[in-house]
C-alpha cells in the first residue's frame, strides 16, 4: 500500500486515493489550548501566573504612567488591568493614599545638627506599613529664621513623590503655641497639588490640653484632634487621638513614637504613625500629614539647648 499523497507531487494525485487513511491530528499537549475552540481575545489573562488581584498603583511616582514595557526596570506607576478605577477629584500623585489606612514618618538625621547643634532643614520620609518610601518631605526657609526663631518658625514644606515631583505644599506661618495668647495660636495651610488649598490644620485653645481642628478648604471643622496634657514621650509613645467633627469617639490617632533611648537624648529625630480610616476623603488624609508636622515642630522640636515644649502652657 503506497503512502497518503500530497498536492503538486509529480506523478501522484493531488489528492489521497480511495481506500487510504490520513493520520489525525496529534493529541493536544499539557499547557496547550484545545485546537477546537477559538483563542481568547488578546489582552485577556489565560489563566498563567494565578495570584492575588494587583493593586491599583505601587507604592512610589504618584500619577500613572504610559507604562514601562514587560520586563524593564520598575519606574512609574500605572493602573493594572482589571484592577478597580482611578478614584475621582483626587488631587494629582495622591492616588496611592486611597488604598492605606497608615502612614509611618521618619525624619532624618542631620549629622551638622546632631554634632554642633546649629540648626538645619527638617527632612522627613513617609513609608507605607511595609516600610516602603512613598513621599519624601523637606522645610524650607532661612537659616536666621531656624535658629532665631526654633520650634515657633515659619516655613513652606514640599513634599515630593518618587519622581521628584511636588504633590503637597505646606505652609506655616510664624505664630504663639501657649494657651496664654488666645488669639494667635498655631495654624497650617496644606495644598495639593501647590496652589490650591485643600485643608487646615487650626489649633483649638485649651488651659492644658493639646487640641487641633481638621478644616476643609473653607475652614469647616471636619475632624478634631485631641493629645495628652503632658506631650513627653519618656520610654513610651505619645498619643493625639483623631476624633469625628462631633469629638465623642475615636477613629484614629497621630502617634510620637519612642526611638529609644539615644536618639531621644542626642538627635533631633522623630518617629510618627498616622491611623486612619480607610475610606477617609484622600484630601483629609494628606491634611493629617500636615498635623503630624505640626505636632512635631511644637512639641518634640529642640532647637540649640533650649528644651522641647512638652505641654500648652509652657
Amino acid at each position: 500500500m503506497s503512502g497518503p499523497v500530497y498536492p503538486n507531487i509529480p506523478g501522484q494525485s493531488p489528492y489521497p486515493m480511495p481506500g487510504h487513511s490520513v493520520a489525525p491530528y496529534p493529541a493536544p499537549q499539557p499547557g496547550y489550548g484545545d485546537p477546537n475552540q477559538a483563542p481568547p481575545p488578546v489582552g485577556f489573562n489565560m489563566g498563567y501566573n494565578q495570584g492575588p488581584p494587583p493593586v491599583m498603583y505601587q507604592p512610589g511616582p504618584a500619577g500613572p504612567a504610559h507604562g514601562a514595557e514587560y520586563g524593564g526596570p520598575p519606574g512609574g506607576i500605572s493602573a493594572a488591568p482589571g484592577g478597580p478605577a482611578i478614584p475621582v477629584d483626587v488631587p494629582p500623585g495622591l492616588e496611592y493614599l486611597t488604598q492605606i489606612d497608615q502612614i509611618l514618618i521618619h525624619q532624618k538625621v542631620e549629622l551638622l545638627e546632631a554634632f554642633i547643634g546649629f540648626e538645619t532643614n527638617n527632612q522627613y520620609e513617609i513609608k507605607n506599613s511595609l516600610g516602603q518610601k512613598i513621599y519624601k518631605a523637606k522645610e524650607k526657609n532661612d537659616c536666621c529664621t531656624r535658629n532665631c526663631c526654633g520650634s515657633l518658625r515659619s516655613f513652606d514644606m514640599k513634599i515630593k513623590d518618587n519622581m521628584d515631583r511636588e504633590v503637597i505644599r505646606i505652609v506655616r506661618p510664624f505664630r504663639c503655641v501657649s494657651c496664654w495668647c488666645p488669639c494667635c495660636l498655631q495654624e497650617m495651610e496644606v495644598q495639593a497639588p501647590p496652589g490650591t488649598t485643600i485643608g487646615y490644620v487650626k489649633q483649638d485653645w485649651h488651659p492644658f490640653l493639646p487640641k487641633f481642628s481638621i478644616q476643609g478648604p473653607n475652614k469647616e471643622t471636619l475632624l478634631r484632634l485631641e493629645g495628652p496634657c503632658f506631650a513627653c514621650n519618656c520610654c513610651g509613645d505619645v498619643n493625639f487621638e483623631l476624633k469625628g467633627k462631633d469629638g465623642d469617639h475615636s477613629i484614629g490617632r497621630i502617634s510620637k513614637q519612642w526611638s529609644g533611648l539615644l536618639k531621644e537624648v542626642f538627635t533631633d529625630t522623630d518617629n510618627f504613625g498616622i491611623q486612619f480610616p480607610m475610606d477617609l476623603d484622600v484630601k483629609m488624609k494628606a491634611v493629617l500629614m500636615g498635623a503630624c508636622f505640626l505636632i512635631d515642630f511644637m512639641f518634640f522640636e529642640k532647637v540649640g539647648e533650649a528644651n522641647q515644649r512638652s505641654t500648652v502652657f509652657s
